[in-house]
């Protein structure tokens, strides 16, 4: 009998046990460790607010990282997770699986607790102000236009063509994108509340989605079947060598892989412009912001690593799939602070304007583990999508043709 108020004492797992549930084969059970406890996540993936895969992604792994990067509340969160407890690593288990590397996860982790001390998760609501007010000016200037040409013909094309409409648009987005990752207000409510006003009311598209695509880019990014970004392989492009040489010696072509570096250029743009909207007038803006879009958000991931999930540590899985572009004003602006895609991906709630300040702290902790910190010019991180591409390409032709 239990003493009252006692509690039974935890089933104990080793990570054999854990693995084996990692939501495939009999009874798709999905287990997931977070701080050494084991959680059946199995049934509360469906009701999981960041979206169903984000989670599964994990299933038979340790999640601590990732769980602690993606919640800012974890008092509040770690309230759901008791009824999904079912037991812990035994004593003689390690805290994580043996592949990825103990110095480096307990340097991350304590760089973590820095960057807490210092602040630099909470967010400057003054910047923010100053951002969406630039937007609201920029959106201000195209409706001038029509206000004062009028709507004939003529001053509406003449306002489509301005590069008004698509920099409101393209700056829009940068900012509901901070606002999915909860890095605007402090409470996850204020800034899902604004972003459903941003992204769906003016810009058309569900937060949901964006937000349950997005999250399972950031948990793992690069990796496929698991990162949805990278579904355009192979329907529209081959991608990492790996994916590639595999694609090839099966004998699939569903593109001519080997130019896909030129008609990257001016097909995928178009290819979106042409989901949003048909209509030549609202056409041109959205090709302009398509093509802005697609340049900045694959220049830090395409020319990365690409291939399927190796479950390697969290600083690992982030650093291969990233690379940073240098900073300046322009390049801030341009990219929505995305120049700073590794610190981004490592602690994806922090606010933007602070990525500068945690660039110097992850630089050191590469340099010191031997990660390569990979930063370049803007310029360089566009041809790299190219030179990615037709490396891609020619893997894919090689092993196709002799594969």
């Amino acid at each position: 009998c239990l003493s009252k108020g006692s509690q039974p004492a935890l089933q104990l797992f080793t990570w054999e046990e854990i693995k084996i549930h990692n939501g495939h084969g009999q009874g798709q059970k999905q287990w997931l460790v977070i701080d050494r406890k084991v959680y059946d996540v199995s049934k509360f993936s469906r009701q999981h607010p960041g979206g169903s895969r984000v989670i599964s992604h994990y299933a038979g792994q340790d999640a601590t990282d990732a769980f602690v990067a993606f919640h800012n509340d974890k008092s509040l969160v770690k309230k759901y997770l008791k009824s999904l407890l079912i037991g812990e690593l035994a004593p003689d288990q390690p805290s994580f699986e043996s592949n990825k590397k103990k110095s480096l996860l307990e340097d991350f982790r304590e760089l973590r607790c820095t960057v807490e001390k210092m602040g630099l998760l909470r967010p400057n609501y003054t910047f923010f102000f100053l951002i969406f007010l630039h937007i609201m000016v920029l959106d201000a200037a195209s409706w001038l236009v029509v206000w004062y040409f009028g709507i004939s013909l003529l001053p509406f094309m003449f306002s489509a063509l301005r590069t008004d409409p698509f920099v409101f648009q393209i700056q829009m987005g940068w900012f509901q994108h901070d606002l999915g990752h909860c890095s605007v207000f402090r409470k996850p409510k204020w800034n899902r509340l604004l972003q459903i006003v941003v992204i769906s009311v003016l810009k058309g598209l569900p937060a949901s989605w964006w937000n349950h695509l997005h999250n399972q880019h950031h948990a793992k990014p690069n990796c496929f079947h698991k990162d949805p970004d990278l579904n355009m392989h192979p329907l529209l492009f081959s991608l990492g060598k790996t994916l590639s040489v595999e694609l090839g010696k099966k004998k699939k072509k569903f593109m001519p892989y080997n130019y896909q570096h030129k008609y990257f250029i001016c097909e995928y743009p178009h290819f979106l412009a042409v989901l949003y909207d048909k209509c030549f007038c609202v056409y041109l803006p959205r090709y302009g912001e398509s093509t802005w879009f697609i340049w900045v958000s694959q220049m830090n991931h395409i020319p990365m690593d690409i291939d399927y999930d190796k479950n390697k540590d969290w600083v690992s899985t982030q650093l291969h799939a990233t690379c940073n572009v240098k900073q300046s004003l322009f390049n801030d602006w341009f990219t929505g602070h995305l120049n700073f895609q590794i610190e981004h991906h490592l602690f994806p709630t922090m606010p933007r304007h602070n990525y500068w300040k945690a660039a110097p702290l992850v630089k050191a902790l590469c340099d010191k583990h031997g990660i390569q910190y990979k930063s370049k010019t803007l310029l360089t991180a566009f041809v790299d999508i190219l030179h990615s591409l037709k490396d891609s390409g020619e893997h894919w032709l090689e092993a196709y043709l002799h594969g």
